[in-house]
């Protein structure tokens, strides 16, 4: 019985903990000493370089495919060139987020 009472308490305080942790939500808001990193990191993931990573992505799965004779590779190729695309703007807004 004491266990039950111990493990109760326990989610007790995790609940308590959980609900006051949204009062401290401002991720991405401050720090502007990593400004420049986080401009150069964004410039990376949305410019020309995640553009070609994207298309030799695609063309090196294109080639997997014509030589196992399976689209899997292509498909994955395809796949991770739109998570590149879309994750910059995802992760950015996950972590800009306030309430």
């Amino acid at each position: 019985m004491k266990i039950k009472q111990l493990h109760q308490q326990k989610l007790q305080l995790l609940l308590a903990v959980s609900m006051l942790a949204p009062i401290s939500a401002f991720a991405g808001t401050t720090g502007t000493e990593f400004l420049a990193l986080y401009n150069w990191i964004m410039g990376i993931a949305t410019g020309y370089a995640a553009r070609a990573i994207s298309i030799a992505a695609v063309v090196i799965g294109a080639l997997m495919s014509l030589g196992k004779g399976s689209p899997m590779p292509i498909l994955a190729g395809i796949g991770f060139a739109v998570f590149l695309a879309y994750l910059p703007g995802v992760v950015n807004g996950l972590l800009t987020a306030t309430i």
